[in-house]
């Protein structure tokens, strides 16, 4: 990957739906250098999926959490799978530190956001949560 690559990336994480005419101008390049790349990163593997973001007062009524979960040696990836499946869990990494992984949380509303909470601790191999509302962010 080179430059003009992480300068596509780079306009494509601010607008996913730019049109390639578009992102072509921004870049300087013909828009068949900017199909080609984009094709080439999705072929390697680069891009893997296109997703929206919607305007904060869209999504208020939700509750966004971060949890943080501690997890026996040998079931990190069985705890894993188990988080990748729920539809609750946006977005699932892999950390360093006291905490084994970290999950970004959407749910519809507190009764929700407590079943999950309680299911998540409930799973085998999962020593211990910490879980934070997130009141506001910042920056995206």
């Amino acid at each position: 990957m080179n430059d003009l690559d992480r300068q596509l990336i780079a306009l494509l994480r601010e607008n996913a739906r730019m049109p390639v005419v578009a992102l072509a101008k921004k870049l300087q390049v013909a828009r068949a250098t900017v199909q080609n790349r984009i094709a080439r990163l999705e072929q390697d593997g680069v891009i893997v999926g296109y997703t929206l973001r919607l305007r904060p007062e869209e999504d208020a009524q939700q509750i966004r959490a971060i949890m943080s979960v501690a997890v026996e040696s040998n079931r990190e990836e069985a705890v894993m799978r188990m988080l990748r499946g729920h539809v609750a869990v946006v977005t699932l990494h892999s950390v360093n530190g006291h905490w084994d992984l970290v999950a970004e949380l959407r749910l519809e509303n507190l009764e929700a956001f407590e079943q999950l909470i309680g299911s998540v601790r409930a799973m085998s191999g999962v020593k211990a949560t910490e879980t934070s509302i997130v009141l506001a962010t910042y920056k995206m």
